[in-house]
């Protein structure tokens, strides 16, 4: 395993930030690490990469534990926190020939590390700019490079798409499908489309306890004792009506479109209902279960 984490507990003062979580993460997975603000994520992220010690528990980097071997386990680590730090009166080669100097490169070695990550993060036509002249997404690129100079097995990032535009999101997005390819990656984010667009498996904490582990699939299937009908009329309804179907446990409105979730499929009552009314249903569709409504289920 390139990560393993086991019964990891932080506690400040009387809180406990983290409270025996466990999970493993394979060589070559995208892992989706989702959570609501104050769940954990962060923590664990810099306990995995020795900014934080734990309080008890332990975890491993590539057979190394982040406590007792700290220097072994950073070596296999690439981190992008999420307030990405860059020195931004400085130019993206000279920033990234610096990186690579503390890391222990030099010479004709570190500048090779350096123009190959400049092609590989997408950089080669803004190399001689400063990077206070970087857009945020573009300086979210510098930082994925300063991370993987060194060739990390492990990529560690926290909020990476925070604040982009959907362009930018689109960028960082196929870059780190592109660098999963040959590296494990785990990262945070709020935005679950990314996480459908990029992950096989996701772990979701809450309140400092994991509370799902497990393929995306896995964790919709197990939220189809819920069933989601997205329903539009043509004219308005009375609603106090619409809620006297047996199982129908929630109704969202926009208009004269609803989301309705309910115990079991209401198709067949809810066109019963339509019919004795007068309404005129302009469509209808049960639909899946996304990420969103999982995470939700999860950590209300």
């Amino acid at each position: 395993m390139s990560v393993i984490v086991n019964g990891l507990t932080k506690i400040y003062g009387s809180q406990k930030a983290l409270d025996g979580v466990s999970f493993e993460v394979k060589p070559g997975e995208i892992l989706g690490f989702l959570g609501p603000n104050g769940a954990g994520k962060s923590t664990t992220m810099k306990i995995l990469t020795g900014y934080l010690p734990q309080s008890a528990g332990s975890a491993s980097v590539c057979g190394f534990d982040v406590n007792t071997q700290q220097m072994e386990a950073r070596k296999k680590i690439g981190y992008l926190p999420e307030l990405n730090p860059l020195y931004t009166d400085m130019y993206i080669k000279e920033y990234l020939l610096f990186s690579a100097s503390l890391m222990g490169l030099r010479g004709n070695e570190a500048n090779e590390k350096v123009e190959t990550m400049i092609a590989k993060t997408g950089l080669t036509l803004e190399r001689k700019k400063q990077i206070n002249q970087l857009s945020k997404g573009y300086k979210q690129r510098v930082g994925l490079a300063a991370a993987m100079l060194h060739n990390p097995e492990v990529l560690i990032l926290d909020e990476p798409t925070s604040g982009l535009d959907p362009n930018q999101v689109i960028e960082i997005r196929n870059l780190i499908k592109e660098i999963g390819k040959d590296k494990t990656v785990i990262f945070s984010t709020h935005i679950m489309q990314e996480v459908e667009a990029m992950c096989s498996r996701v772990i979701i904490i809450n309140k400092g306890k994991l509370v799902a582990n497990d393929a995306i699939e896995n964790l919709q299937k197990q939220m189809q004792k819920t069933f989601t009908l997205s329903v539009e009329f043509k004219q308005d309804i009375d609603e106090s009506k619409l809620k006297t179907i047996k199982g129908l446990v929630q109704t969202n409105r926009n208009d004269k479109q609803f989301r309705l979730k309910a115990t079991h499929d209401i198709r067949e009552e809810l066109a019963q209902l339509a019919q004795e009314n007068g309404w005129l249903i302009l469509s209808m569709q049960l639909a899946e279960n996304s990420l969103e409504d999982v995470f939700q289920s999860l950590t209300k």
